[in-house]
């Protein structure tokens, strides 16, 4: 059965029933937003005439938001693919409803990795699948431009915030933590796992966007080539506690952050660009605090933020977490001001 929705500036037809791979053409509506942050951050980077690929097309609800949202001379080429004839069929459809006809448009009916190992390369690829995007790394790194950028999603977050600590070891080979930190540490394993496949091809890939929500975890890298630069993001690496290897550096380009946020000025955008200006690993979870130290008040969040702030430290919520602070103060001085 199908049904027609509006989302962004486009209008689709879709497959209903419950989100599962067992729908003819996979479209989930909770990834509004995924998609959404898409079209902001290519909307925000200094970079026209982009060679865009979507391995794993679908409805095709994303590249068409590209061609009606994405600021004009943005897309040089748009190359559409799906393993599916019947999602092939599905995203002409949708290109006739929003009346979209243009020579930039591609469309492939191929399996995802040879769609990508067959095209000479692209400037912006968009890994989006049902699960790991494990078996798609390979292929989208080879394919990755120098400067290009690599959009990647996981929704198997139960392996990498800790509830299947081996399925953590076996897909990204390293050991979760499934407390406060959880959904940070899980990025930052995925992070590394991307950049070791990077480290195999010479190609350097830096985070300059990540954010956990929902259900899933996704993270933009920017791509840079040479051996120098591999080793510099592989000395990043390295452990909290007993989880890890995990990247350590930054999650985000603070600079790109507040182009973001003011291209769509969300509360979400708002709290990560907030937070990127604060390059610390982790964040405090202010509940957890109270109770492991019995804090019987817990202060109002606008307060103790004031307080950090006036004590000289650096300070942001975090969206990893509603009771969650990200600060350059260290606990001893931050229990202090709470008490």
């Amino acid at each position: 059965m199908t049904d027609f929705i509006t989302e962004g500036k486009v209008k689709i037809k879709v497959y209903k029933g419950k989100i599962s791979k067992k729908l003819p053409v996979f479209y989930n509506p909770v990834m509004e937003l995924n998609r959404t942050i898409s079209v902001v951050l290519l909307n925000s980077i200094n970079k026209n005439n982009l060679q865009i690929a979507l391995p794993l097309a679908a409805s095709g609800i994303r590249g068409i938001r590209f061609l009606k949202e994405l600021k004009k001379g943005k897309i040089k080429t748009l190359e559409m693919n799906d393993y599916s004839s019947q999602a092939l069929r599905l995203i002409k459809e949708n290109l006739k409803i929003n009346k979209i006809k243009s020579k930039k448009i591609k469309l492939h009916n191929s399996n995802a990795n040879i769609f990508l190992l067959e095209s000479s390369g692209f400037d912006y690829i968009d890994i989006d699948p049902f699960g790991t995007p494990n078996p798609f790394l390979d292929a989208a790194i080879i394919r990755i431009a120098r400067d290009g950028i690599l959009a990647i999603t996981a929704t198997d977050t139960s392996a990498l915030a800790g509830t299947y600590i081996n399925a953590c070891k076996r897909k990204y080979f390293a050991i979760p933590l499934k407390n406060e930190l959880k959904h940070e540490i899980g990025i930052r394993i995925l992070i590394r796992k991307v950049q070791l496949i990077g480290a195999q091809y010479e190609k350097a890939l830096t985070p300059i966007f990540s954010y956990s929500k929902e259900h899933y975890m996704r993270i933009f890298f920017k791509c840079e080539k040479g051996k120098k630069k591999v080793d510099e993001i592989i000395e990043k690496h390295g452990h909290y506690e007993n989880s890890g290897p995990m990247w350590l550096g930054q999650l985000w380009d603070k600079k790109l952050a507040e182009k973001m946020y003011m291209q769509e000025k969300t509360d979400f955008l708002k709290i990560i660009k907030n937070e990127s200006k604060i390059d610390v690993f982790g964040f405090y979870d202010i509940h957890a605090i109270c109770k492991k130290h019995k804090i019987k008040q817990i202060p109002s969040f606008d307060v103790l933020i004031e307080r950090i702030k006036k004590a000289g430290y650096k300070v942001s919520k975090t969206h990893f977490k509603p009771e969650g602070l990200k600060s350059t103060i260290l606990l001893p001085k931050l229990l202090q001001l709470m008490k």
